[in-house]
């Protein structure tokens, strides 16, 4: 299980460094909570980097479903990633408007996809304003490629896997929901979902994985926080979260700690906390 160190970020530098080049891709990733004022389209509009292109995780998923932003079937999805004008041969750098939260998500999908070269921009488009690098506001309408499909299923897990995990504990499950959501002493903010978390899962908040500046912590600090929790991070991994967002968060973070291997249950607690025939722990 100790896979090569191979960091899943690259710098504002690195980017800007290459901006431009017909060897790297740059898409936006940019999503909010329902309950915020904007949305992610609405975000890149109003600006983003030169040449990215919006990746919409809520139209790119499965709408067969009521559950949120799902990964859609592989087929859709390459007809989806090719009207962005996506290729695999490419360099692909996913960012959002907030720091590191939900580029991640992309990352974790296009690797699911089929895609071997994906990285998230460290500090997002937050640390890209700081630095007074280049915006645009010109919506980008790329030439359509041709993807053909693929599918990596062990990066994903569902209901019923996540159900055989927490039975058979042959993977430790971690939530990056904040602690008080995971403990069960606050509402979940997606109405008609109890509160609470899985039997026996972890819990390390997503949110102190990252800077006041919107990067990503150290591989030390991210490897302390994990262990903190109680995470072994030589044995098999699967994270969750409230959507399937943040819990790629957990997995970009462990991928830096040379764990790419790691699964992400991507109904989360929407699923799992919304229906009644699944054991839900409260308090610590």
């Amino acid at each position: 299980m100790s896979a090569p160190l191979v960091d899943p970020l690259v710098s504002t530098a690195w980017l800007a460094a290459r901006l431009g080049s017909a060897e790297v891709q740059v898409v936006d990733a940019s999503w909010f909570m329902p309950s915020e004022p904007r949305t992610g389209g609405e975000a890149y509009a109003a600006g983003h980097i030169p040449g990215a292109v919006f990746f919409d995780i809520d139209a790119i998923a499965d709408h067969a479903t009521d559950l949120p932003h799902m990964l859609p079937a592989a087929d859709a999805f390459a007809q989806a990633a090719g009207a962005l004008g996506l290729r695999r041969d490419l360099t692909v750098v996913v960012y959002d408007a907030q720091g590191i939260f939900s580029a991640p998500r992309v990352w974790w999908t296009l690797r699911t996809m089929g895609f071997p070269e994906v990285f998230v921009l460290d500090g997002g488009l937050v640390k890209w304003r700081a630095e007074d690098r280049p915006v645009e506001t010109a919506l980008r309408r790329p030439a359509a490629t041709t993807i053909e499909p693929a599918f990596d299923p062990s990066l994903v897990r569902d209901i019923d896997a996540v159900r055989a995990t927490l039975s058979a504990r042959d993977a430790q499950v971690i939530d990056a929901r904040p602690a008080p959501r995971f403990r069960g002493e606050v509402p979940e903010p997606r109405a008609g979902l109890r509160g609470g978390h899985m039997p026996g899962a972890l819990n390390v908040p997503f949110g102190g994985l990252i800077n006041a500046d919107g990067t990503m912590k150290s591989p030390e600090a991210l490897r302390a926080a994990f262990e903190g929790a109680g995470a072994d991070l030589q044995g098999p991994l699967v994270t969750t979260c409230g959507s399937g967002v943040s819990a790629a968060v957990l997995a970009l973070a462990l991928a830096r700690l040379g764990r790419e291997d790691v699964a992400v249950y991507d109904g989360s607690w929407t699923e799992w906390g919304g229906r009644s025939d699944t054991p839900i722990v409260t308090g610590a």
